[in-house]
């Protein structure tokens, strides 16, 4: 059968030469563009997972950006902590030259004042001056903001908070255990001693955690002048005397915790009919006795060693529900929202229950380390002002008060306590250094690290899904190619059928 107003097999042929073209030209996108999935028709499912991972490559780069520029910062501030650092050791050198009194003429103290007084002001000008783009990094604009402080708080270091916008963070401990110091209480029977004989001694050995000491006491030595005599030498052993009235002579550290003690070794107890006992926190403050733990000096030397022994007691503490480690009336706890320590007062660390110990309102150097931004992802670390007024210790003072005039100064100033101030000072630069050194390693570089290779990961991933396998189009490409060819001779031969139905008409 021969028609000529409807070509069915031009109409066929034109259909499948569109459907040809249409792959080829498909083809010749992904050839060009690189891509697999372009628009998407192309392929629905694979855009919406391609366009979520390339989201998650945005934000990882952003926080690999974000870590580079967090190690930057601390560069800076290391740099500034570490000259002021140097700087320190430099006083404390002054500071031990200065104590050789007798070969040293008072032109070169003076000489050594005037040294100290400009590294005190070169330690304000570095700590104002250490900056990351116009922002001061040393003189507490990255340290936390706090209020309502407990009055049994004596000190407090807050290294690291994670606050979420303008959210604050209050800081409740419960004290679970008494600080204590450790004691020893010699019952004498009277306010003097009462050997066996006038011409009996009472030998022995006190320690403490700076050092011993061997003392001898004749019978009818008072209980005061006892003490005092202990007292004399507190620098040397870590241990004082009291005599509170009683017939009772309290050997006590001078410090709180666990590393704290007092030992009394007799070697000749000279008839003195007492006897030694412990106490209780409690009973510290009211210098009363106990009856708990008694035995008679007699008892003392029986034993074979003729010592008598107390160990102090760290503070127990929980801070925001997190066991604290303490040591003496100090608690602190470390982790990934909240890294703090705690001084407490004698009275905070002595009586069990709850302290509403602050707030903190704001404040520390804030980083989103991570590819979302909120506060899992964020990391904040304080930086304290290191002023020379800040640098020390609220015990011993700040480092200030080495200047000319001031207490610590070294020309008629108290030298010994100069020294603690510097150590002081000297453990505080450390610790900020090695805090944000730890943040720099522990932090920072894992961080670079693990996002490296999540990039990579996603990336790939990405890549699989979009982007076009040239092997298998630059097939198709040529299969399309050899179509498009075949399609076009057909609907040519389509197109001139036709004409056969002149034969019948001739």
């Amino acid at each position: 059968m021969s028609r000529i107003n409807t070509n069915v097999n031009s109409l066929l042929a034109q259909r499948i030469l569109g459907q040809q073209n249409q792959s080829l030209n498909k083809s010749l996108e992904r050839l060009s563009t690189g891509f697999r999935i372009n628009r998407g028709a192309d392929d629905p499912a694979g855009l919406i997972a391609s366009e979520n991972l390339r989201s998650e490559k945005a934000s990882i780069t952003a926080a690999i950006g974000n870590a580079e520029r967090a190690d930057q910062v601390v560069n800076i501030a290391e740099g500034g902590l570490q000259e002021i650092n140097s700087l320190l050791l430099e006083v404390q050198g002054l500071v031990g030259a200065s104590a050789n009194e007798a070969g040293l003429s008072s032109e070169e103290k003076k000489a050594n004042q005037l040294q100290i007084d400009s590294i005190l002001q070169t330690i304000d000008r570095i700590a104002s001056a250490t900056s990351f783009q116009g922002t001061k990094l040393l003189n507490g604009s990255f340290d936390f903001t706090t209020s309502a402080q407990a009055t049994t708080v004596a000190d407090f270091q807050i290294n690291a908070a994670k606050l979420e916008g303008t959210d604050h963070r209050d800081v409740k401990v419960l004290v679970t255990q008494s600080a204590q110091h450790a004691a020893l209480v010699l019952s004498t029977g009277g306010t003097a001693l009462d050997l066996s004989a006038t011409s009996a001694k009472f030998q022995f050995e006190l320690g403490g955690v700076l050092g011993s000491r061997e003392f001898t006491f004749a019978s009818g030595t008072a209980s005061s002048a006892f003490a005092a005599s202990i007292n004399t030498f507190t620098s040397v052993t870590g241990v004082s005397a009291a005599s509170p009235g009683t017939s009772a002579i309290i050997f006590k550290s001078t410090g709180f915790g666990s590393d704290q003690f007092v030992s009394v070794t007799i070697s000749d107890g000279g008839g003195q009919a007492g006897s030694f006992t412990t106490m209780s926190a409690t009973d510290e403050n009211t210098f009363s006795t106990v009856a708990a733990n008694v035995q008679t000096i007699a008892e003392v030397l029986a034993a074979g060693n003729g010592g008598k022994r107390d160990d102090g007691q760290d503070v127990g503490a929980i801070i925001n529900g997190v066991a604290a480690t303490s040591e003496g009336k100090t608690a602190r706890i470390v982790s990934d929202f909240l890294d703090v320590s705690l001084d407490l007062t004698t009275t905070g660390a002595q009586a069990l229950g709850a302290i509403d110990a602050m707030t903190i309102t704001g404040g520390g150097a804030k980083f989103n380390l991570g590819p979302n931004v909120d506060v899992q992802n964020q990391v904040s670390i304080g930086i304290s002002n290191v002023a020379a007024r800040n640098l020390g210790s609220l015990a011993n003072g700040y480092l200030d008060d080495l200047g000319s005039s001031k207490t610590g100064n070294v020309v008629d100033g108290n030298l010994e306590l100069g020294q603690k101030i510097v150590n002081d000072a000297i453990t505080q630069v450390s610790s900020l250094r090695g805090r944000l050194g730890a943040f720099q390693k522990n932090i920072v570089g894992a961080t670079i690290r693990s996002l490296g290779v999540a990039l990579e990961n996603t990336s790939a991933a990405e890549s699989s899904i979009r982007d076009t396998d040239f092997a298998t189009e630059t097939a198709e490409l040529t299969r399309s190619q050899i179509l498009v060819n075949a399609a076009t001779n057909v609907l040519a031969i389509s197109n001139s059928q036709p004409q056969s139905v002149l034969s019948l008409l001739g």
